[in-house]
């Protein structure tokens, strides 16, 4: 790399670099951008990253992201929790929450099953949703998984755990997102479409 041996601003790209989608051209225009930042708002922006490293956890119930004991989905009283939303990341509970349609609580498993990458459900806050189910409350599940081979991995590892306890668990349903055309739908897509159907 032609950063002529400025270690301080190798290490700044290198760090970039560990960024998931950053490669070495982006993490260098970053490392360059943070450079002509004016010093006060370089540290601005150091500062967000250790507070948030040190006021973030995760919430006592759910396991998303919180800067309390609770998140405030679980704080709410006016929440349905009788239903439970199990996400793979706080990401996808962000996504479902911004719908404004989602009433109901939420899980963050933090992973997904992927023996690959060393993930298996020991590694996923799997235990803390188990307590969720002991109280009675819960009446639904709903596996908001990915479409992936391991999110669906995870999804059918969970609702065979489950389905012994009596909850109705359910699947988000996959198909053609809106504005799509039915010819670039891949077979997978359309299938999904086809399983998921709902009355007109």
């Amino acid at each position: 790399m032609a950063n002529y041996n400025v270690v301080p601003l190798q290490r700044l790209v290198e760090q970039f670099e560990r960024l998931p989608g950053i490669g070495s051209k982006t993490a260098q225009r970053l490392a360059y951008f943070v450079l002509n930042m004016p010093k006060e708002q370089a540290k601005e922006f150091s500062d967000a990253i250790i507070d948030a490293h040190k006021k973030i956890r995760r919430c006592e119930i759910c396991c998303n992201f919180s800067d309390e004991e609770l998140c405030p989905v679980c704080r709410s009283a006016t929440r349905d929790k009788s239903t439970i939303c199990v996400v793979e990341t706080p990401r996808d509970a962000l996504a479902l929450e911004g719908t404004g349609e989602y009433k109901g609580t939420y899980h963050v498993l933090h992973g997904v099953i992927s023996p690959l990458n060393g993930m298996g459900p020991d590694q996923l806050c799997i235990k803390e949703l188990l307590a969720r189910l002991n109280n009675g409350e819960v009446s639904e599940v709903i596996m908001a998984t990915n479409p992936t081979v391991e999110g669906e991995a995870t999804a059918m590892y969970l609702s065979r755990l489950l389905k012994p306890l009596g909850l109705k668990i359910t699947r988000l349903a996959y198909g053609i997102p809106v504005g799509g055309d039915l010819e670039y739908a891949d077979d997978v897509t359309l299938a999904r479409a086809l399983e998921g159907r709902s009355e007109l």
